[in-house]
């Protein structure tokens, strides 16, 4: 019987991101569990997306915005964990902040891993301001699995 039964990993369409997909359906795959696809996304309000540039700064690139790219991200995405070996997939496409979302899906499924790229963790402003996986291992009440995808 395996520990992890729900698996969820965040994606927001990047190389780096798909890398901890195709990671975390592996694991997912091997162990008979869930793997549930998230991705952050912010609205297409013009304001909500202004002020989205000014809280991410650099990361702004990797964001996604609106609930169409988002839900193409993670169809995508579930097509990559088919391929890495993951038979169960839900996808979940949720407006706000990464790190916010990612928790809030993980207590939603009650899964007992949360899977995250790097990205971030070296970076200056990853170190000073906080990165989605060092936020996301910070808070989770979870086992995180923090890919090397950079």
């Amino acid at each position: 019987m395996s520990m992890y039964h729900t698996v969820v990993v965040g994606t927001d369409g990047s190389d780096s991101s798909l890398h901890a997909v195709a990671r975390a359906a592996e694991l997912a795959g091997t162990a008979g569990a869930t793997l549930v696809i998230a991705c952050a996304y912010f609205p297409t309000d013009e304001r909500e997306v202004a002020k989205a540039r000014d809280e991410l700064g650099d990361d702004v690139a990797y964001q996604v915005v609106g609930s169409n790219p988002a839900e193409d991200t993670v169809r995508r995405a579930a097509e990559r964990a088919r391929a890495h070996g993951a038979t169960k997939i839900d996808t979940v496409a949720v407006s706000g902040k990464p790190v916010e979302t990612l928790l809030k899906v993980v207590a939603k499924h009650e899964a007992e891993l949360l899977v995250v790229g790097n990205r971030g963790l070296r970076s200056l402003a990853g170190r000073i301001l906080g990165s989605v996986p060092s936020e996301a291992a910070r808070r989770s009440r979870t086992d995180v699995l923090i890919v090397h995808t950079t």
